[in-house]
């Protein structure tokens, strides 16, 4: 789906220019004869004075720069153009089901997506994706390509399908950036993920940047990180290296066997990246507290959506599985190893690889 249109497309701005065009032609502009003798297939025979003479209506300039910007004709430009301010908007995340499983409300309900134009923001706890997306009208289902310009997912392609029914808005995609889902579904192994989104609002969000990476957020200064000094200590050696999840709760919620096989944490020194599916969610310096009973650790987050923020939990081994219990940033410190409904808290743990 290869198109050539501005940013964020305006169906007034492309009457405008194809008004523009006509009364360049009009007045004599080569450029403007050249551009209908190229693109208008009724005049491709002629040549730029009789292009001049042939009397073209808007129809014909508006049907040129829809050739222009990739489309067969101006009806499929204007239903593409309205169809991308139809998506408009802010939408929150009503469910999401992912190789045939469904994930937990409590890992998708901070996310949001916001989209203006052709470009979207995608806010979620493990990080902020920016990109531009392009969308086929033309097919059933509408198809969608979405490239990812900013963020953990940056150079990567989705491929997938789509369908608006006023505020609810479906969205199949191919994770892998491979082939294109053909259904509004997902099965085990199909690498898969199937969403459904609530519009919130109608209003065009605010600072969607899409295809300009955001600027580069300013460095922690020393004095933010004080007290994360790295101080060698038995226990931070043997934290670490590369580990594996064996289990994560997240606000009383599960997450999924097929989603915790994608954990991945890797600590050197007293710095620690932890990710699923690929995707970094937490990346952090850690404190620790070995007097204390359970054991008191510490994150202060070096990027993300909580970069600058504290956040205070308590650790505990069973057996060889390191099990850590966080409360959500700036919270106070949990007391047992314990993860209920309504506590934002996060339970996991883990095994040396």
């Amino acid at each position: 789906m290869v198109k050539a249109l501005p940013p964020r497309p305006n169906l007034d701005h492309l009457r405008r220019q194809a008004k523009a065009l006509l009364s360049a032609l009009e007045a004599g502009d080569p450029e403007a004869a050249a551009t209908i003798r190229q693109h208008l297939p009724a005049a491709k025979s002629l040549n730029a004075d009789q292009v001049r003479c042939a009397k073209l209506r808007l129809a014909d300039a508006q049907s040129a720069v829809a050739r222009q910007t990739g489309f067969a004709g101006w009806p499929q430009l204007s239903r593409h153009v309205e169809q991308l301010r139809a998506l408009e908007g802010t939408w929150e995340f009503e469910s999401l089901e992912v190789d045939g499983n469904p994930v937990p409300q409590a890992f998708i309900v901070q996310s949001r997506i916001l989209i203006d134009g052709d470009r979207f923001r995608t806010e979620s706890p493990e990080g902020v994706y920016e990109g531009i997306f392009n969308i086929n009208v033309e097919s059933d289902p509408h198809g969608i390509d979405i490239e990812f310009v900013a963020g953990p997912e940056a150079g990567n392609w989705n491929y997938g399908v789509f369908r608006l029914d006023a505020d609810r808005l479906d969205i199949c995609l191919d994770m892998n950036g491979k082939g294109r889902p053909t259904a509004f579904r997902t099965s085990s192994g199909s690498g898969h993920a199937f969403e459904t989104l609530r519009r919130a609002s109608r209003s065009r969000p605010e600072s969607v940047m899409g295809g300009t990476p955001p600027p580069p957020k300013a460095a922690i200064a020393d004095h933010e990180s004080a007290g994360f000094d790295f101080v060698p200590s038995p226990l931070l050696t043997r934290l670490q290296g590369d580990w594996v999840a064996e289990k994560l709760v997240l606000d009383g919620q599960e997450l999924p066997a097929f989603m915790l096989g994608t954990g991945h944490r890797s600590a050197t020194k007293n710095e620690v990246t932890i990710s699923f599916g690929g995707k970094v969610v937490i990346h952090a310096l850690i404190r620790i507290d070995e007097r204390a009973d359970p054991v008191r650790i510490d994150y202060f987050h070096l990027s993300g959506v909580n970069k600058g923020a504290v956040q205070h939990g308590i650790m505990q081994w069973q057996g060889e599985a390191a099990c850590f219990c966080m409360a959500p940033p700036d919270q106070p410190r949990p007391t047992d190893l314990t993860c209920p409904a309504g506590s934002g808290r996060t339970l996991s743990h883990w095994r040396a690889k």
